[in-house]
């Protein structure tokens, strides 16, 4: 696609003009991104809605409010960020100072996901425009009305230049990946994310890939059952678990698992009400397609909450299956819908058994009271990132990493290291004139010894 090609090679030359590096620029256009997103908000609301009907609340804090909080904290910091950091020099090199620069990649294209797509879309773009890079966005095709807002307030901010908008499917998505980028950010599915990796490796672009896995959550014999149910219920059915770091599953202890289960369907009730389909707080499936691949996973297993289905509505209630066999559909892979198996276990070898049948996961979650346990468990287990006795609130908070960790994902962003992500850093050494010390040049009689020495020095 021609266009494709020539949008890039634009981005390029005014890449190279500098002015996507000057820090006070980059400071206006984050402000003027901030103002366009607060005075759009009851566009955004709609959009979200017409969807998957997104209720307000659920779009303001998780779309809008804490993507306003990424860019306040980028402009508060963005000047600090961009400054050379000095660092202690090396011994050997004495006299000298030494600095690491942040230089910006070039021309970044970022490939957004549907299950959070305004929020999802819009963060890393504002790590690489603060990082001094020009970007090209694919929103997903999946959420055509929010893809829409997304291209009104960005180009409402942005010259395509600087920020530019590419929508269609799967030809775009190709063609964008055909061409070469200094650096690909992708959020979406593991599947996807090999292909986005292998298109980069033939050009040795680097990446960030956001993408998923089987989050498992663990529950011991020590919580209070009741708030942990209502900290499940809102983790796993926010969006109708159509969230990449939601719980994917339940191990608890199985001493408690009856009274969980049971307080699990309480909690639902109260938060949806007894016919969730009814609920405005209650979201629906992406697409038609999606639905039956959730509705293939309830054939298996004991579901003892939920269940219904309207095919019409892209509605899936959300549901319980008790005990499922690990050989299950619904146990194959990341679930990525508002259906939560509950499984149970003895002993901490029964928990490894499990959690070690699938890939490092983006999420873990462990509810205990025991402080030996659960740090016991962040020990044992590789994943991206997690919470104790609550889950996904990691997300909410900038000043933590956020990726995964081998099939879940490379790479991590949020906040300063959102910004780091998008920066090549260099190292530069300057060295002082005033003293030259003659041991490191030849000839090296007699001075082995002596760089033996330096060596232990600078340790």
């Amino acid at each position: 696609m021609e266009h494709i090609k020539l949008l890039k090679n634009t981005q390029k030359t005014f890449f190279k003009s500098g002015k996507t590096r000057d820090v006070s620029f980059i400071k206006t256009k984050l402000k003027a991104l901030k103002s366009t997103i607060i005075s759009n908000e009851n566009a955004i609301y709609d959009a979200l809605y017409k969807d998957f009907k997104k209720s307000k609340f659920e779009t303001y804090f998780s779309e809008i409010g804490i993507l306003i909080s990424e860019i306040e904290m980028t402009l508060k910091n963005i000047e600090k960020w961009n400054k050379p950091k000095k660092v202690r020099s090396a011994a050997l090199n004495f006299p000298s100072k030494d600095y690491i620069y942040s230089e910006p990649y070039g021309t970044v294209l970022v490939i957004a996901p549907w299950n959070y797509p305004f929020q999802l879309a819009i963060a890393p773009i504002v790590s690489a425009i603060a990082a001094g890079n020009t970007v090209v966005l694919k929103p997903s095709e999946l959420t055509p009305h929010t893809a829409q807002i997304i291209e009104d307030v960005l180009s409402d901010v942005f010259k395509k230049e600087h920020l530019s908008v590419v929508q269609g499917g799967i030809p775009e998505t190709t063609a964008l990946l055909d061409e070469r980028w200094d650096y690909i950010f992708f959020t979406g599915s593991v599947p996807v994310g090999k292909i986005v990796a292998k298109a980069a490796a033939q050009f040795m672009t680097p990446v960030t890939l956001e993408l998923g896995g089987k989050n498992p959550c663990i529950v011991d014999d020590s919580v209070d059952i009741k708030l942990t149910a209502k900290r499940l219920v809102w983790g796993k059915f926010v969006n109708a678990g159509q969230t990449c770091i939601a719980p994917d599953y339940i191990l608890a202890k199985e001493s408690i698992k009856s009274e969980l289960v049971q307080q699990l369907k309480i909690e639902i009730t109260k938060a949806y009400g007894e016919d969730p389909q009814q609920s405005e707080d209650y979201p629906r499936i992406v697409n038609a397609k999606n639905l039956k691949r959730l509705e293939n996973m309830l054939k298996e297993g004991n579901i003892v909450h939920g269940g219904t289905i309207d095919n019409d509505d892209n509605y899936l209630a959300p549901t319980l299956i008790d005990d499922p066999t690990l050989y299950s559909k619904v146990m194959e892979g990341e679930i990525f819908g508002p259906i939560l198996p509950i499984l149970s276990y003895s002993t901490n070898e029964d928990i490894e058994s499990i959690v070690n049948r699938y890939e490092k996961p983006l999420g873990f979650y462990v509810f205990s009271n025991r402080k030996e346990f659960y740090t016991a468990l962040i020990k044992t287990f590789s994943f991206g990132g997690g919470s104790i006795n609550d889950t996904m609130i990691h997300f909410g908070n900038p000043r933590l990493p956020f990726g995964g960790v081998g099939d879940s994902g490379i790479g991590a962003y949020h906040g300063r290291l959102g910004f780091d992500t998008f920066s090549h850093k260099k190292g530069i050494t300057i060295k002082a004139n005033w003293l030259d010390i003659p041991l490191r040049y030849a000839p090296y009689k007699n001075k082995l010894k002596k760089i033996k020495k330096a060596f232990k020095w600078m340790g």
